[in-house]
């Protein structure tokens, strides 16, 4: 685990930022758009956690929450860099456990019956706040990869991320008895 002794070190106040094996880069750089938006996102999941969600969610986020420092992490080696193999990435399992919960929760919440608007209680709108972050960290991420090589894994997992945030604001409402905010066109 790393020992941060002093918080400020004054190395970035030109603009400039060292990435995992010691390159540096601006800051307004691809690769530090991208795990700077990941960042963005788990910070939103706290959050929607500290809004207290059901227990279930909060189980699920936590995970989530330490699963997203690994792609971070993923994010901020450069892939050219020999010491990238000795750091924590999402793996296959991660990707799949997703799978299980968006089809867990989604089996609770049933089928989309219209197109819902961000909402309901504080912390379903929290998380549909996050599923937002989440599309932009795709997003950046994508951008990033016509550049520079990124994990295999980094853009399946936002992907899944997004749409499990999507069904857990759905849940979060279901659980709290809070009706979903349905879109009504033209209103």
């Amino acid at each position: 685990m790393p020992r941060l002794d002093r918080i400020y070190t004054k190395t970035g106040d030109e603009g400039m930022t060292g990435l995992g094996g010691g390159r540096r880069v601006s800051k307004d750089s691809p690769r530090v758009r991208a795990y700077g938006t990941v960042d963005e996102l788990n910070s939103n999941l706290g959050v929607a956690l500290a809004l207290g969600l059901t227990e279930r969610l909060t189980h699920e986020l936590v995970a989530i929450q330490n699963e997203l420092f690994d792609l971070g992490s993923d994010l901020c080696w450069p892939g050219d860099d020999e010491r990238r193999g000795r750091i924590p990435t999402v793996q296959p399992a991660n990707v799949e456990r997703l799978e299980r919960l968006i089809d867990e929760l989604n089996g609770e919440v049933g089928p989309l019956t219209n197109f819902l608007l961000p909402g309901g209680s504080p912390g379903a709108a929290q998380l549909h706040v996050a599923r937002t972050v989440c599309r932009r960290a795709e997003r950046e991420t994508i951008t990033l990869n016509h550049e520079e090589s990124i994990g295999d894994l980094v853009l399946p997992y936002l992907n899944r991320l997004s749409d499990a945030l999507f069904v857990m604001a759905r849940y979060e409402n279901h659980e709290r008895g809070v009706a979903e905010p349905l879109w009504q066109p033209g209103l």
